[in-house]
């Protein structure tokens, strides 16, 4: 665990340029033409074999979206939108093993009011679409046992309401940073912004407060902790977000 501390005074400015608050490798999939039918099997029986055989692939992602995935990472943090303009997600955990990709939990998610965007931009309230990685967390809370960099403060506030009239407190207790615009290795309230402030930032995995978010993805309290826990940087693990149809490809 690596613990960071930041001022105050930084989420002031990160929050002005933040979406709710804030590479790639070829993978090549593996997968075996099927063996040939012994003589006395069924056809059907032949089919059910090839099947377990398979590597287990992500469900959903499709090869475009599967080869941005980098060769090294083993977890994989999949978050799937309802629809291209819903706010309804849900966000699954998966691990590397040798038959492939490994479900290990799958919970109910927020993303952006107006859906998902190919194009982020700061104040479009859409979640950016792509294949992210995850180094860095934090929050107003202590370190729940993470083995990502942790930065724990005071600046991790939401003050307000949501956009169903919800409270906003609490929101930020633990985040992990979604490396969309920012700089990896850095706090998430840093809003060192690489392509530009206009191309929005800040975009976090965070404590769901019942209603969309601005660009984050939201999950329960309890699954982040979780996440948190498990979450390790010598898996090299990623985000893939985005809504179904634009995952398959």
């Amino acid at each position: 665990m690596i613990t960071r501390r930041s001022p105050v005074a930084l989420l002031a400015v990160s929050l002005l340029l933040t979406g709710c608050g804030g590479g790639a490798v070829a993978a090549t999939d593996h997968s075996s033409d099927p063996a040939p039918a012994a003589p006395s099997a069924s056809p059907s029986a032949s089919s059910e074999i090839s099947a377990e055989a398979a590597p287990r692939q992500l469900p959903g992602v499709g090869p475009k979206t599967l080869a941005r995935i980098p060769a090294d990472t083993e977890q994989v943090v999949l978050v799937t939108g309802r629809g291209a303009n819903s706010s309804v997600a849900s966000l699954a955990l998966y691990e590397r093993t040798d038959d492939g990709w490994q479900q290990t939990v799958s919970w109910a998610a927020h993303n952006a009011l107006r859906g998902w965007s190919n194009h982020h931009m700061a104040g479009d309230l859409r979640s950016p679409i792509g294949v992210y990685t995850l180094t860095d967390a934090g929050g107003l809370l202590k370190d729940p046992g993470t083995k990502l960099a942790y930065d724990q403060g005071s600046g991790f506030v939401s003050p307000g309401t949501g956009f169903e009239g919800e409270p906003l407190a609490g929101s930020f207790d633990y985040v992990i940073a979604i490396n969309y615009n920012r700089q990896p290795g850095t706090s998430p309230l840093d809003w060192t912004r690489p392509l530009g402030s206009s191309r929005g930032g800040g975009i976090w995995i965070h404590v769901d407060h019942g209603g969309p978010t601005h660009g984050c993805v939201s999950i329960a309290e309890d699954h982040m902790k979780e996440l948190l826990r498990t979450l390790d940087p010598a898996r090299r693990p990623v985000v893939v977000m985005g809504d179904a149809a634009s995952l398959s490809h």
